[in-house]
C-alpha cells in the first residue's frame, strides 16, 4: 500500500541523524527540515508522545545546569525498522497543488493587480530563500565531490531546494513580465 510521509517520518529521519529534545527538534524543523516538510511545535510534541508510545522512539530525562531538565529522544529498534520500511516502499509523486497556480490561471476573472502584487512578494520570498540556500550551500558543503553517505544525502536534498527556488525565480519572473509587458502597451 502507497502512503505519503507522515511526521513520524520526518522525525524519525532527524532523530537518526542526532537524539534531540523536543525544543531542539523544533529548532532542526524551524531551521532546516521545514524547508520540505513543515509541523507546528504543537505538532512535533504531539507526535513525540504518540512515537514513544508506539515503541518507535524512547526519551531520557537529561539535567541541565541552571535549567530543568530536559526529555531527549532517541530512535529505537522499531523505530529504525519503520524508517527503513517506509524509505523501501514506493512513493507515488508528488502532484503540485498550488493555489498560486490556481489564482494565475484565473487572474482574468478577479483582482489581477493584487495578484501581481502578491506574485512580486512570492517571487521576492523565494529570492531570499535560495540565497538562503545558497549560503548553506557553501558554508556547510565547500566540498561537494567529496561527500558520501548521509552528508551527501543531507547536500542532494539542498540541491533539491535550490532547484526548486530557482523554478519558482523563473515561473515567477516569466508570468509577471508577461502581464507587465501587455500592460505598458
Amino acid at each position: 500500500m502507497l502512503r505519503g510521509m507522515a511526521l513520524e517520518h520526518a522525525i524519525l529521519v532527524s532523530l537518526s541523524e542526532r537524539a534531540a529534545s523536543g525544543s531542539d527538534l523544533v529548532r532542526r524543523f524551524d531551521a532546516s527540515i521545514g524547508f520540505f516538510w513543515s509541523a507546528t511545535h504543537q505538532q512535533i510534541y504531539r507526535v513525540l508522545g504518540r512515537m514513544e508510545g508506539d515503541g518507535w522512539i524512547s526519551s531520557a530525562t537529561v539535567a541541565q545546569t541552571d535549567r530543568p531538565a530536559k526529555k531527549v529522544y532517541d530512535v529505537t529498534d522499531a523505530g529504525r525498522a519503520e524508517l527503513a520500511r517506509w524509505i523501501g516502499e514506493p512513493t507515488t509523486p508528488d502532484a503540485m497543488r498550488s493555489s498560486v497556480s490556481v489564482k494565475m490561471r484565473g487572474a482574468s476573472y478577479g483582482d489581477r493587480a493584487a495578484l501581481l502584487d502578491d506574485l512580486r512578494r512570492q517571487l521576492d520570498e523565494h529570492t531570499k530563500r535560495l540565497s538562503l540556500y545558497e549560503f548553506l550551500a557553501t558554508r556547510d558543503f565547500p566540498d561537494p565531490g567529496a561527500l558520501s553517505g548521509a552528508d551527501l544525502d543531507i547536500y542532494l536534498v539542498l540541491r533539491g531546494g535550490l532547484l526548486m527556488e530557482e523554478f519558482w525565480i523563473r515561473w515567477l519572473t516569466e508570468y509577471l513580465d508577461a502581464h507587465t509587458r501587455k500592460e505598458s502597451r
